[in-house]
């Protein structure tokens, strides 16, 4: 944790290594070969944008490198999309379950066709960005070394991403990937070390103002004028003299007195500012033109001379006009929603000045368009690049009808008068009042996003690493410390990035200490930290290390301290107003997680331990017959469940059981241990296979716990080989006979336990030959969400033959029955299964390949 302690002789200094690497504001700037070899870089990610943008018909392309820490991957480079836009995505964890950061730490392209496919695969993304478009993620390796990601973004459409896009966007990653290795080869970083650079693009259309420039010696007459000047003026350029005479005879006679009284106050004034006149183009018709002209520095005759340029502007003012002539509301938003125009209607229409609107976003300042929903009409218009439409209400009694029309280059928007909405019949209501500042639309999707990772958090430890491997990164910090009170102490129990041994002299703190780490909690506000000389100034003495900017958050949930949460940055950090806001908001939705994990985690220990007692501890050891069992956790979620096995021996057999109870809880590990005692004791009363089910079945509805129950049951006879097999809902058992052969035994059954009273469990005959594999397992051991479930069965079948059926002194594990378990977890099930897995093992005499007599 990032705290002081009071200032006295004996309190902790600041270490020498602190000293000795804090960064000097005063130290020489990087080398001009390294300035090169940034700009040269800088130049790559350009191109590499701008080639995605031309080669695969992509409406917005992103690069990103991965930072100098690894933990993030930077957005560098954008074009085509507003930067504003993708602000919280301008860092990413590398170890998150974002798209880019698979697409990076997989080296794969990842697609996403609309905005369901993007739900479905990656719902942290979703709920960051809830738009609907087409994506494409390719990383930027070469070799074994990996340095980022190219992005592009296409509007949603039933094709998804044009399939000729995904080669051309892998090519322009390797071309980039082959120019940061030749730079990393000569010794250069390529690591991002500045802001995000936006790639101007091209305007849709040609200009529709032109200009031409001019150089004038009044005091001789003689005029040097470019191609552009001429054509604007109705002359040949290759046929003008060059001579002020010829210039006159294109101005309308009426306007020369003006012309040269302009020219004469341009010499005396030294400027002349946007001079109207009119010209004549080649047909003989008239048009305005600008001219701006001034005496050039450093010109001996300067008085007598001028310098300018001459303004076509007949294409935007008549645009202009034309607009300005209609009683429809036309605006325009440039890429980051501000207004750059608006004509007279949308004046009298939101009454509302032009100059108060152009230059700001509409909802800023209009109150009434205040609604977040508004402004997230415009994100969701750039970002699918579709035209969106809406109605809005001024009160008292107006109603308005928009409509936006995107662009890569902005939006142009459409407001008319109109009716309320069916339903709406009352006047609309007052917005209320702004008390204190928000984040934006954008700034609350962040904080869903980063808060849906701490969501999918279940334990105390797993809670401490979304905060480390998602939110730390998403922020650029570099240090991390989370405590918890306990006995008002603060008690770590997570950091990340400090130097060993650091956070030693804070163990135990006192809530009420004067620690910038207790303080936030005593207070319940956050303490932000912009510099060194600002935190050393508030807490004299505190100790430091290499940090530069520091944010400390209050841990609170329901009311009461549940800890503190510090970051720590390596340079000097200006945090913003939305910044602020969205790591205060992080900081409860922490607290709320770490509260909810800590209850999870006293209720997983008590239910871990039933589980545990409920096994059996050991299985029977008998004559030609050897057993092994393995339970698993699941490895999601409560980890722990109703999965039961037991070996039960009555009189001269081996009853073998398997079961599962659903759910994962407290609730459903207590059910297993009184269904595997009933099932005990039935079959120890000398009960047969099916009669010990049906008893089971009743048990459990007069137990009536809410949860059904699956069973297999096997009696088996060592003596002769026979068995009766019945089955309560569950899934076969599998058979690998002596010859190397396996079969699944879907031998008819009864419906689950829990579910009817008049259940009944047929029985089946089985004869077993010696050198005979029994596995007995629940539905975790087969379920992929890949595959059907019976195909996971027979994988456990082919498995099964597979281990047994090519038998020999050369593989350690045939005939070792517990290996055999192991190997069987390891080749059948799923890395990614959710459920617990239960597997019994039952040799029947000497396994083909056993090295045992």
């Amino acid at each position: 944790m990032r705290q002081g302690v009071p200032a006295d002789p004996s309190g902790p200094q600041p270490t020498a290594r602190a000293r000795a690497t804090r960064p000097d504001p005063h130290r020489p700037r990087r080398s001009d070969a390294a300035a090169r070899a940034a700009h040269e870089r800088d130049s790559l990610l350009a191109t590499t944008a701008r080639n995605t943008l031309e080669s695969t018909g992509a409406y917005g392309a992103l690069v990103y490198l991965r930072s100098r820490d690894r933990r993030s991957l930077v957005l560098c480079t954008i074009a085509g999309v507003p930067l504003s836009l993708m602000s919280a995505f301008r860092r990413v964890a590398a170890a998150g379950p974002m798209p880019v950061a698979v697409c990076y730490r997989t080296g794969r392209t990842i697609t996403l066709s609309d905005t369901e496919d993007t739900m479905r695969r990656f719902p942290q993304l979703a709920v960051g960005l809830p738009y609907d478009y087409a994506s494409a993620c390719v990383p930027v390796r070469r070799g074994e070394a990996r340095y980022g990601v190219v992005s592009a973004l296409w509007p949603s459409s039933d094709d998804g991403v044009p399939e000729e896009a995904r080669s051309h966007l892998r090519k322009a990653a390797d071309r980039l990937a082959a120019g940061l290795a030749q730079l990393e080869e000569a010794g250069y970083p390529i690591e991002p070390n500045g802001d995000t650079a936006v790639v101007e693009l091209a305007p849709p259309g040609p200009p529709t103002t032109r200009v031409g420039l001019f150089d004038w010696n009044v005091a001789t007459g003689a005029i040097s004028a470019d191609d552009q000047f001429c054509e604007i003026l109705g002359l040949d350029p290759a046929e003008f003299d060059g001579r002020a005479a010829s210039l006159t005879t294109r101005i309308a006679p009426g306007d020369l007195p003006e012309f040269r009284a302009a020219a004469r106050a341009a010499l005396d004034h030294g400027r002349m500012l946007a001079a109207r006149v009119r010209v004549l183009d080649r047909d003989g018709h008239h048009y305005p033109v600008e001219l701006w002209a001034r005496v050039p520095e450093g010109v001996p005759d300067g008085r007598a001379h001028l310098v300018g340029a001459v303004l076509d502007t007949r294409t935007g003012t008549a645009a202009a006009a034309a607009v300005e002539r209609l009683h429809d509301g036309v605006f325009s938003l440039d890429p980051d929603g501000r207004i750059t125009y608006a004509n007279r209607s949308v004046e009298l229409l939101l009454r509302a000045r032009r100059e108060d609107l152009v230059g700001h976003h509409p909802w800023e300042v209009l109150p009434w368009l205040s609604d977040p929903v508004y402004e997230n009409r415009y994100r969701a218009a750039m970002l699918s690049q579709q035209p969106t439409a809406f109605l809005a209400a001024r009160p008292p009694d107006d109603w308005f009808a928009f409509s936006l029309y995107p662009d890569a280059h902005g939006v142009t928007g459409r407001v008319v008068a109109a009716e309320p909405p069916p339903g709406r019949t009352g006047k609309p209501t007052e917005p209320e009042p702004d008390l204190g500042a928000r984040p934006g639309v954008g700034g609350m999707y962040h904080l869903l996003q980063l808060a849906s990772a701490l969501s999918e958090a279940v334990t105390v430890r797993e809670v401490c690493r979304a905060v480390e491997e998602q939110i730390l990164p998403a922020f650029g910090g570099q240090e991390l410390a989370i405590y918890a009170v306990r006995d008002k102490r603060l008690h770590l129990i997570s950091q990340s990035g400090y130097p060993d041994g650091f956070l030693d002299r804070f163990e135990g703190t006192p809530t009420g200490a004067r620690v910038p780490g207790a303080e936030t909690l005593s207070t319940g506000a956050p303490i932000f930290f912009e510099n060194v000389h600002a935190l050393a100034a508030a807490y004299p003495g505190i100790a430091l290390d290499e940090m530069g900017a520091w944010a400390f958050l209050p841990l609170i949930a329901s009311g009461h301290p549940v800890g503190s949460c510090i970051i720590g940055f390596d340079e000097p950090r200006a945090f913003t107003v939305e910044e602020r806001g969205l790591l205060t908001g992080l900081g409860g939705f922490i607290a709320q997680a770490l509260e909810r994990a800590r209850l999870y985690d006293a209720e997983f220990t008590l239910a871990r331990g039933l589980q545990q007692a409920l096994l059996p501890h050991r299985l029977p050891l008998l004559e030609d017959v050897r057993i092994a069992a393995r339970y698993l956790p699941g490895t999601q979620g409560m980890e722990i469940g109703g999965d039961w096995y037991d070996a039960i021996v009555t009189g001269r057999d081996l009853t073998l059981v398997i079961g599962d109870v659903e759910g994962h809880s407290v609730g459903a590990a207590a059910t297993m241990g009184q269904l595997r005692s009933a099932v005990r004791a039935f079959a120890t009363s000398g009960h047969a296979p099916d009669e010990v089910l049906v008893r089971t079945n009743l048990l459990l509805l007069d137990l009536d716990p809410g949860l059904l129950a699956s069973c297999c049951l096997i009696r088996f006879t060592p003596s002769d080989g026979s068995a009766l097999v019945a089955r309560a809902g569950h899934l076969p058992p599998v058979v690998r006979h002596p010859d190397g052969s396996s079969e699944a035994l879907y031998v008819e059954g009864g419906p689950l336990l829990g579910i009817d009273n008049l259940a009944e469990y047929p029985v089946s005959e089985l004869e077993l030959a010696r050198g005979s594999l029994i596995a007995l397992y629940t539905d975790g051991l087969v379920e992929d969400p890949a595959i059907a479930i019976d195909q996971g069965v027979d994988r456990l079948r082919l498995a099964l033959g597979e281990l047994g059926g090519s038998a020999g002194e050369g593989d350690p594990a045939d005939g070792d029955l517990d290996r055999m378990a192991e190997r069987l977890l390891r080749e059948v099930g799923s890395t990614e299964r959710v459920d617990d897995v239960a597997l019994m093992l039952t040799a029947y005499g000497r396994l083909p390949g056993d090295r045992r007599s």
